[in-house]
C-alpha cells in the first residue's frame, strides 16, 4: 500500500515539486534535493531525500537545526520547513521500499550511537516520514534554541522521549492508527 500511495501522490505533486524546485535555485546556490545517511529498518543505512532548506555545507556547523530562523536557513527553507513541505521528497524513498508512509523517523547514524539496545527495536519496522513522535515534538527546534547546550537536550532529554513514543507505536501500530497519525500530521501542519 505503501508503494501504491507513494507512487500516486508523486504522480500528483509534480506540478508542486517543479515550483518548489524552482524556488529553491533562484532562492540560493546549489541542488534542489539534500540527500543525507539515516539508519532504517534492520539498521540498514539508506539516503533519504528532502528538499534543500539550508545554504550549501551548513551541516558541517553542526546537525542539528536549532530555532526556526537558524541562520543556516534560507529564505525558501523556512516556508518549505514551516509548512513541512521538505519532507515531500521522501515519497521517493516510500517508492523505494527504504520508508513507509507511518512509522519511526529515522535517525542519523550518529545519534543512533547512542540509542540502547532497547531503543534499538525502532529499527525492527520501516521508518516513516511521520510518527506520533514528530507530531508531539513539532516544536523541536524552539526547544533546542532555548537550550543551554541544545546537543545535550537532544540527546539526553528529546531523543529519548521520542524513541519511546516510537517503541509504543511499535507494540500497537496498524492501519487504523497510521491513517489517525496521518490526519493528526496534516492537521498539526495545515489546520
Amino acid at each position: 500500500m505503501d508503494i501504491t500511495v507513494a507512487m500516486l501522490l508523486l504522480f500528483l505533486l509534480w506540478p508542486l515539486f517543479l515550483i518548489i524546485a524552482i524556488l529553491i535555485k533562484l532562492n540560493s546556490k546549489g541542488p534542489v534535493y539534500f540527500k543525507q545517511i539515516r539508519v532504517g529498518l534492520n539498521e540498514q543505512h539508506f539516503k533519504i531525500y528532502k528538499f534543500r532548506t539550508m545554504f550549501l555545507k551548513a551541516e558541517q556547523e553542526g546537525q542539528l537545526t536549532v530555532g526556526g530562523r537558524d541562520a543556516r536557513i534560507t529564505n525558501v527553507g523556512y516556508y518549505l520547513r514551516k509548512y513541512k513541505l521538505d519532507e515531500l521528497p521522501q515519497l521517493m524513498n516510500v517508492f523505494l521500499g527504504h520508508m513507509s508512509l507511518v512509522g519511526p523517523r529515522p535517525e542519523v547514524p550518529y545519534y543512533v550511537s547512542f540509542y540502547s539496545e532497547m531503543q534499538r527495536k525502532v529499527f525492527s519496522i520501516r521508518p516513516g516520514i511521520t510518527d506520533n513522535a514528530s507530531i508531539a515534538f513539532t516544536n523541536e527546534n524552539d526547544l533546542l534554541a532555548q537550550a543551554k547546550n541544545p546537543e545535550w537536550e537532544y540527546i539526553n532529554v528529546i531523543m529519548p522521549a521520542k524513541l519511546a513514543i516510537n517503541l509504543q507505536y511499535i507494540e500497537h501500530h496498524n492501519l487504523w492508527v497510521d491513517l489517525k497519525i496521518i490526519y493528526r500530521t496534516v492537521a498539526k501542519v495545515w489546520m
